[in-house]
């Protein structure tokens, strides 16, 4: 528990001070009864439940008193709580690397009926867009609740050369936020020549990933993990090969507060599939997806198997499903020391008629 207004609980120092005030009231009462001739008369008139009794409406008073002392300091609370429509987007690797055998039947098969399986689970209360990449990004399904929708658009992928994995969480960027004017092909096309710049990249690369970092800093700062209305789920089984560096996008996604979930999908080791007649080099950029994540304030998964990935998007669902908060319990802890209030009044006057 944390408090808007901590310096409010000095406050809670009047309690123990209270106490010994009612102790010293009960204290001095006992002298005054010394002068009866008798104490039996009076214990007896009690009885040992009607002393204690006494006691009760007093210790009411002060635990309500500490209640509403605490609330005046605005206290806040994580729980969890069932989330708000949200928009989810599924950016998708449809590199040609997708096409290998080692996950049963393709990667790419095992991919998309993974994603079938995640689209069945979502909540009610998640809108599903899907973007792919592979030389570059391209928009599959706008945001929409209709789950036949989704289902069908997962079937409408084709891969491609490359991975610009970059390009890619720059379009479910602007998917989530189309009214920021976030335009990847302006970002790609933003240089001229193709010749090499500095550090063997392409001027188009290195324009490229300038115009990422000028929206980096035009762009208000919020939060990481602070955008509560969508997320984005990234998967990859390789290395970017062209398009913006994906922590670029990743530090786009930051400066708007929203989480990127990533999952490698395939084996972080060096290995070589040959896919249709052509051999490729495959390596799983885990470094990368764990950066995107980290910057993000989201969360890296690593699935080796379609059973994996089943999995890892089963969990994410139930994560969407349910989401934390800190919301302020101030008004809680208020009716409970109005409660209490209430209660001990209540009993004092009917035991004790006042």
């Amino acid at each position: 528990m944390q408090f808007l207004w901590p310096q409010m609980l000095w406050l809670l120092l009047s309690l123990p001070l209270l106490a010994a005030a009612y102790l010293y009231l009960i204290a001095r009462r006992k002298k005054i009864a010394l002068f009866y001739s008798s104490l039996a008369l009076p214990r007896a008139a009690l009885g040992r439940r009607q002393r204690l009794r006494r006691h009760i409406p007093p210790v009411l008073f002060l635990l309500a008193l500490g209640a509403a002392l605490l609330a005046c300091a605005r206290p806040t609370a994580t729980v969890t709580l069932p989330s708000d429509t949200i928009t989810l987007v599924l950016a998708m690797d449809t590199s040609r690397s997708m096409e290998a055998t080692d996950v049963a039947p393709t990667r790419i098969s095992a991919a998309q009926q993974a994603a079938r399986d995640l689209i069945v689970g979502l909540p009610a209360s998640v809108r599903l867009g899907i973007v792919s990449f592979a030389a570059t990004a391209t928009v599959v399904l706008p945001p929409t609740d209709n789950r036949q929708d989704m289902l069908d658009a997962i079937n409408r992928f084709q891969l491609q050369r490359g991975t610009a994995t970059g390009s890619g969480l720059i379009q479910a960027l602007a998917m989530l936020f189309p009214d920021d004017g976030i335009d990847l092909e302006a970002i790609l096309f933003s240089g001229e020549s193709l010749a090499p710049g500095p550090g063997g990249r392409s001027m188009t690369e290195a324009a490229a990933a300038d115009a990422v970092r000028k929206r980096d800093l035009e762009q208000p700062a919020a939060q990481p993990g602070s955008y509560r209305h969508g997320a984005v789920i990234l998967l990859s089984d390789g290395r970017r090969t062209t398009g913006p560096d994906p922590l670029d996008a990743a530090r786009m996604a930051a400066q708007r507060g929203v989480r990127v979930y990533t999952v490698g999908f395939g084996t972080p080791q060096d290995a070589g599939a040959v896919v249709s007649g052509l051999s490729f080099y495959m390596q799983l950029d885990e470094p990368t997806l764990r950066a995107v994540a980290a910057l993000t304030d989201g969360e890296y998964f690593q699935a080796g198997s379609a059973a994996d990935l089943t999995q890892v998007y089963r969990r994410l669902s139930a994560r969407f499903a349910l989401e934390r908060r800190e919301i302020e319990i101030s008004a809680l802890l208020a009716a409970g020391s109005a409660l209490l209030l209430m209660a001990a009044c209540g009993l004092s006057l009917l035991w004790f008629r006042r």
